[in-house]
């Protein structure tokens, strides 16, 4: 007999929501390795990237290739790590038997689903904090426009590794399967989103590519915020774009999660 996902009779969906967002919270804090994770290695990284690029040397007058470099990885690196984080944590609650547990509770799909998207999002949001604090204040990272731009953006890109990593859980089997949906999900998006080639001098077909890869906008609202004193009409443009992609990616979660253990 095939089980049934439909929404029981009577359910409250807030507090469907809310119960499943402060559960995940109440694991990620006792989960101090992951908390570091999440909240350390962005800002290391970016420190690192720092003396990488320290002495080198740029034409009089050039922005520090750690300017260009380091506000395009601000949107990257959140976006990576809570890609990995979120499908290998959604996998470890199918393989566990908890994700059949739970749907034997008034919770639906789509509750699970937007509890971890927030639950994640708040830690994003630390990360975000504390990677932009430590670039724009300890490593002198220099941009035109504000630094809580940087923020907000960060703060998305690392939404929609939230929303691709839970999307990503659904077609895996173990956690191992989770992680290597990064070589198809991240890379790509990695190599095509302008951080390495401007998109514009990309050979056609790959442009055409990176133009339907969210990661591309995320760095072009960045790079509007790295060259602008002020919030523009395109950078808004670029993160109604990404908003779009992480809600669809949610959407399709939802669609495709499956009442399984491994």
């Amino acid at each position: 007999m095939t089980a049934t996902l439909s929404r029981p009779a009577g359910r409250n969906p807030l507090r469907c929501y809310t119960a499943t967002t402060v559960r995940i919270l109440k694991q990620l804090k006792a989960d101090h390795r992951t908390v570091a994770m999440i909240l350390v290695v962005p800002a290391l990284l970016m420190t690192l990237l720092y003396f990488v690029y320290r002495d080198y040397a740029v034409a009089p007058g050039a922005p520090r290739l750690f300017d260009r470099i380091g506000i395009t990885m601000l949107g990257i690196l959140p976006f990576v790590v809570m890609f990995l984080i979120t499908a290998i944590a959604m996998q470890r609650e199918r393989v566990s038997g908890t994700l059949e547990r739970l749907m034997t509770t008034p919770l639906s799909k789509i509750d699970l689903l937007a509890g971890y998207g927030t639950a994640f999002s708040v830690a994003a949001a630390g990360q975000a904090i504390i990677a932009c604090a430590v670039s724009f204040w300890l490593l002198d990272l220099q941009a035109a426009g504000s630094p809580l731009l940087v923020v907000l953006i960060a703060v998305l890109d690392a939404m929609l590794g939230v929303a691709l990593g839970l999307l990503a859980s659904a077609f895996a089997r173990t956690e191992f399967q989770a992680v290597q949906f990064m070589p198809v999900i991240v890379l790509p998006q990695f190599f095509l989103c302008g951080l390495l080639v401007p998109r514009g001098e990309l050979p056609g077909w790959l442009e055409a590519i990176s133009n339907v890869l969210p990661l591309s906008y995320a760095v072009d609202a960045l790079q509007q915020v790295a060259t602008h004193t002020g919030a523009t009409g395109q950078m808004w443009r670029d993160l109604a774009i990404v908003a779009g992609f992480a809600a669809v990616a949610l959407a399709l979660g939802a669609a495709t999660l499956r009442r399984r253990t491994a």
